[in-house]
């Protein structure tokens, strides 16, 4: 109820619209994340724009508990939030849904690779 009705919705590279966006998005969410806990590190108002980065614990459906550093923007529009755009690193939840030797030796991979010229 607190997003406009031709509200939209980035994350992951993907957009949704509207309330059916937002119904689609939750129910995706809470597909995976049984409790979710923010924890905030930084926020900044300026006019009608809300910036927010925190640190998302989340306890999945099979008890697992991750830890992701995140991002939000939001955009209000007559009180009514008119975009969200959420950033986070999908890797963070890899690990967690990684059951098998071999999906988590490519996580570990793929994180490791993802980091290799900074070091």
């Amino acid at each position: 109820s607190k997003f406009s009705v031709d509200c939209e919705i980035e994350l992951l590279g993907i957009k949704l619209y509207g309330r059916d966006g937002v119904k689609k998005w939750m129910k995706w969410q809470f597909k995976h994340i049984a409790k979710i806990e923010f924890i905030p590190i930084t926020r900044m108002v300026s006019g009608n724009i809300f910036f927010e980065e925190y640190i998302a614990k989340a306890n999945l459906h099979g008890g697992e508990e991750i830890l992701s550093n995140q991002a939000v923007v939001l955009e209000f529009k007559k009180k009514m939030i008119k975009s969200l755009r959420l950033y986070f690193d999908r890797l963070d939840f890899a690990d967690a849904v990684a059951k098998d030797i071999i999906s988590r030796t490519i996580v570990k991979e793929l994180v490791k690779k993802s980091v290799e010229d900074l070091k």
